[in-house]
């Protein structure tokens, strides 16, 4: 089977619905990924087709959980899952986070190359980081423990937004949850191809989102 069987039918199976177009700019992102992983060292996955299952239909096993608006990918790394979120959303609008500026000048040179006009990366510390707009919706895959994660991030947060953290096994880290803030959901998660445990964790903060709100309209 080859990249792009194995991509439709992982999509299938995860009951994504991709057009052509997106199918074929996420294979292109990971050609791209793996051409530059060879100087780089962007991801320890060398394999293009363990890729497909660990890197594109892992970032898209969240995607029938998340919520239309502006979203935050914290941590990106090489761009996962934000980049393979903008190209399956590209009515969704996503900024990617790093402070490792040689994956963050990959994201850039892959969002040029791949004619994204709904995505965009910055390379600073997440807990320095002030942008003007906050967010609807702020996603990590293996940035950090949920609560350092919720607490790094909710000076970003906009009125009524809503964290979703990928996770293996999440329940020793349900306990670090700030006061005030509360877990939602813990979404159990089948990744075709992947022989791992995958949860995404949906957490909110009423008291934050009220402090914002007020902010915001001030």
């Amino acid at each position: 089977m080859n990249l792009a069987e194995e991509l439709q039918r992982g999509c299938e199976q995860l009951g994504v619905d991709l057009s052509v177009d997106a199918q074929s700019k996420m294979l292109d992102y990971l050609e791209l990924l793996h051409k530059w992983n060879k100087v780089y060292n962007l991801t320890a996955i060398r394999d293009p087709q363990q890729m497909v299952s660990h890197h594109l239909l892992d970032s898209l096993a969240v995607m029938p959980h998340l919520w239309p608006g502006r979203w935050l990918d914290v941590g990106c790394g090489a761009g996962l899952p934000g980049m393979v979120l903008a190209i399956a959303r590209p009515d969704w609008q996503f900024t990617l986070l790093d402070s490792n500026s040689k994956k963050t000048s990959f994201v850039q040179q892959a969002i040029i190359e791949l004619g994204l006009h709904n995505v965009s990366v910055h390379c600073a510390r997440v807990e320095e980081w002030q942008p003007t707009e906050h967010f609807d919706g702020i996603i990590s895959r293996a940035f950090t423990e949920l609560g350092g994660f919720i607490r790094s991030t909710r000076h970003l947060m906009a009125e009524h937004g809503r964290w979703a953290a990928m996770k293996g096994s999440p329940k020793q880290e349900l306990a670090g949850v700030p006061d005030g803030c509360k877990v939602e959901r813990v979404i159990p998660l089948h990744v075709p191809g992947l022989q791992a445990a995958r949860s995404l964790v949906i957490a909110t903060c009423p008291v934050l989102n009220a402090i914002n709100k007020g902010s915001e309209a001030t």
